[in-house]
């Protein structure tokens, strides 16, 4: 569900709030202290120079005449001390806050996309994803840094603006009308600031997704001859993101560079007025110059806080976007829902699936039923639904129409976790850690002991792995490159058996492997008949031919 609040108060969430309030108590504190330090100067400047102070400040004279000059200086020494260590407070506080909100961003982003619903997980782009996991979300704890340095120059600004006040109103006044026709004369330089921010969210997302794309697909660079054409696609990604970068940051500079320039023609303008009209005194104008001399940094750091803030925007939104998209489609969480056993047969009964966007339904009509440890064959051409209906009968998804059934138990959202825990996957592509061949196994359902361990990886026909040369130790390499292709099948077999499923499903499992690895995880499936329900995905070859039964889908029907 999507929020109108400020992206800023959506960070700032209940956790955060406590040390966002007490930073804001350091930032007072801190601008209380500078303040005071320089409103010193008067009484300081005044008992080295009485006649310079007029009628202007006199209280504050008197003040400074009753402390004596030492104790005027010391006072002054610790003040500065005082805010130093504040300061110091504050720097720490602020990284803890920028941090955190990181944290939770992240963590809650990541929950999301867990506990999504797979119709919508699985049509997100990985690469945006990953961008908004990795970057985006760093670049909103860049977004809370800048705000709080921005509300901190607010803060120290308002403090001097009371202590020029109390020295030279006038003076004051026009230096306070002319910072505030300055931001609003930069409001053009933030919107636009927000407009680069969305490009280099864009070109990040691009970056990275030509990366993914390009290491993925190395092998058939290298052997196309394509590397020429690989270069140039990430390089320009590159660029891209080089040059919102700079764009920025001439921004930033010709701001900068405005607002110092104005900002010395002010002062200028203002301290003749206070010389050549009002007849001020050098101890009232030299603690003026002071005020404003440390007030323009400030002024520029709230401008550049604000612009970096503007930049920062895009992704905090892009972060809540896919935060918000996610947990719109959250799933109804199990709890302690008994488990969901089959023990007499899965089937469907008039099931179809229509993806949104797609001018077809992927599944029409489809009756089917898979006795409990029997094997079923799904056959077909590529997209005629053989994975969409592979995910139905897993609990990924519900049917749109007709239903899902487990020993008569309709399967809906509500219960589909629950049977979902009952099953296991093999892809075509089994997924590897570059971890040890122990993590590999224990990925996904962690704890295991070596006895079930070495029992799952003899059921799936896989005790070459116990003689690996550090046995479940031995480190399996970046993608498990370490073993064979048909290796790499059985001991995701024998991962996916560690969880007693009761319905396991091979998904085009041995379509990449040789005759001889695909006859060795045929020799494991044989093994495993009558003991587990088994839907095998497949065009033809050795598993197929295991099967009780074989079903044929073409455009999404079953034909036989």
């Amino acid at each position: 569900m999507t929020s109108d609040r400020h992206p800023l108060l959506r960070l700032i969430g209940p956790g955060q709030r406590p040390r966002a309030l007490w930073l804001v108590v350091l930032m007072v504190g801190s601008a209380l202290t500078e303040s005071l330090g320089l409103m010193l100067l008067v009484p300081l400047l005044a008992a080295l120079e009485p006649e310079a102070a007029g009628a202007l400040g006199g209280w504050l004279t008197g003040l400074g005449t009753a402390l004596g000059l030492g104790q005027a200086l010391l006072l002054f020494v610790g003040l500065v001390a005082l805010r130093a260590l504040i300061n110091l407070a504050r720097g720490s506080e602020t990284l803890r806050l920028e941090i955190g909100v990181v944290d939770v961003l992240r963590g809650r982003a990541w929950r999301a996309l867990l506990a999504a619903d797979w119709r919508v997980l699985s049509a997100m782009r990985r690469a945006e994803s990953t961008s908004v996991l990795v970057t985006a979300i760093d670049r909103a704890g860049y977004g809370v840094n800048q705000a709080v340095a921005g509300l901190a120059a607010l803060i120290t600004l308002g403090g001097l603006t009371l202590a020029g006040l109390a020295v030279a109103p006038l003076i004051t006044l026009g230096g306070a009308l002319g910072g505030i026709a300055v931001l609003l004369a930069y409001s053009r330089l933030r919107r636009r600031a927000a407009q680069l921010g969305d490009r280099l969210g864009q070109a990040y997302a691009a970056m990275q997704g030509g990366l993914n794309d390009n290491l993925e697909a190395m092998r058939m660079v290298k052997s196309l001859g394509g590397e020429a054409r690989a270069e140039e696609v990430v390089l320009a990604g590159f660029a891209d993101l080089s040059e919102a970068r700079l764009a920025y940051q001439r921004d930033i500079g010709l701001g900068q560079l405005a607002l110092q320039a104005g900002g010395a023609g002010v002062l200028a303008v203002l301290v003749w007025l206070a010389v050549e009209r009002w007849q001020l005194g050098s101890a009232a104008i030299l603690p003026m110059v002071a005020l404003f001399a440390r007030s323009l940094p400030l002024l520029g750091a709230l401008q550049e806080s604000w612009q970096h803030f503007s930049y920062a925007r895009p992704a905090i939104e892009s972060a809540f976007a896919l935060i918000d998209a996610a947990e719109a489609a959250r799933e109804p969480d199990p709890g302690e829902q008994q488990s969901i056993r089959l023990e007499r047969e899965i089937r469907l009964e008039q099931a179809g699936v229509q993806f949104d966007g797609s001018p077809g339904a992927a599944l029409a009509g489809i009756d089917l039923a898979i006795p409990a440890r029997g094997i079923a064959a799904l056959t077909g051409a590529s997209g005629a639904g053989k994975s969409t209906l592979a995910d139905l009968l897993g609990g990924l998804i519900s049917p749109d129409s007709g239903q899902l059934t487990i020993d008569g138990l309709t399967i809906d959202p509500a219960n589909r976790r629950a049977w979902r825990r009952r099953v296991a996957y093999v892809h075509q592509r089994p997924v590897m850690l570059a971890a040890s061949l122990r993590d590999n196994l224990n990925w996904g359902r962690a704890g295991f002991g070596d006895a079930v361990l070495q029992a799952a990886l003899r059921s799936a026909a896989a005790q070459f792995a116990l003689e690996l040369p550090q046995g479940l130790d031995t480190a399996l390499g970046d993608g498990g490159r370490v073993l064979s292709g048909g290796e790499q099948q059985r001991i995701a077999l024998a991962r996916a058996l560690l969880g007693e499923p009761d319905l396991l499903i091979l998904d085009e499992a041995t379509s990449a492997l040789d005759p001889a690895s695909e006859a060795q995880v045929a020799e494991a499936i044989t093994g495993l008949k009558g003991k587990v329900t088994m839907l095998v995905i497949a065009h033809r070859g050795q598993l197929t031919e295991l099967a009780d039964r074989t079903y044929r889908l073409d455009q999404g029907r079953l034909v036989s």
